[in-house]
């Protein structure tokens, strides 16, 4: 056992971990699809002929950080 599994078991700590992890794990990229959406929305909204621009940059940038989401879910299930 590592010393963090040691250490949550010995102060009585049960259940799965790997959920608090990726629950702590998705804080970030939530944050971070929130920031995306809301500054493309801001930047179409001041210049609407960049709206094709924009708008692949913005799915680009929801894509990296849905990717980190994912990651988040799977290394919990690798560790465990």
């Amino acid at each position: 056992m590592s010393a963090s599994l040691e250490l949550a078991a010995a102060s009585g700590v049960t259940g799965n971990l790997g959920a608090v992890a990726y629950g702590l794990a998705a804080i970030g990229p939530g944050v971070g699809i929130g920031l995306v959406f809301g500054h493309s929305i801001e930047a179409m909204a001041r210049q609407p002929e960049a709206m094709p621009i924009i708008r692949q940059n913005m799915f680009l940038g929801f894509a990296l950080c849905e990717v980190l989401a994912l990651i988040g879910l799977v290394v919990p299930f690798i560790f465990s």
